[in-house]
């Protein structure tokens, strides 16, 4: 046991590192060498919950807390953040969605 663990420390010495599997430390080195994904995607849930919310509340954040829908028990301003995040994501389709609800207004009356 001495033997070996004094030929261990012997190699250390030198500075010398053994890689026994050169493609692993490559492969490790190339996904690190790349740039970072962002992913500017939102789930399809949080996206119909934001459009549900503002087709039936509008901006009414207190009545939208209290809505039955609203299962993760937001807060008022935990809403509007998610509101806010949606438009900053999909600023067109947020206005598409406005205008569709524009016009179903219009139609209605």
């Amino acid at each position: 046991l001495t033997q070996g663990m004094e030929a261990e420390s012997g190699r250390r010495e030198q500075g010398k590192k053994i890689v026994l599997k050169p493609y692993v430390v490559n492969e490790m080195e190339y996904e690190a060498s790349l740039p970072e994904k962002k992913s500017n995607t939102l789930s399809r849930d949080l996206i119909d919950y934001v459009q549900y919310m503002i087709q039936n509340h509008g901006e009414n954040y207190k009545e939208m807390a209290r809505d039955e829908k609203n299962y993760y028990q937001d807060t008022p301003k935990q809403i509007k953040r998610k509101i806010n995040v949606y438009k900053n994501f999909y600023p067109e389709e947020y206005k598409d969605f406005i205008a569709s609800l524009k016009q179903e207004k219009m139609d209605v009356q």
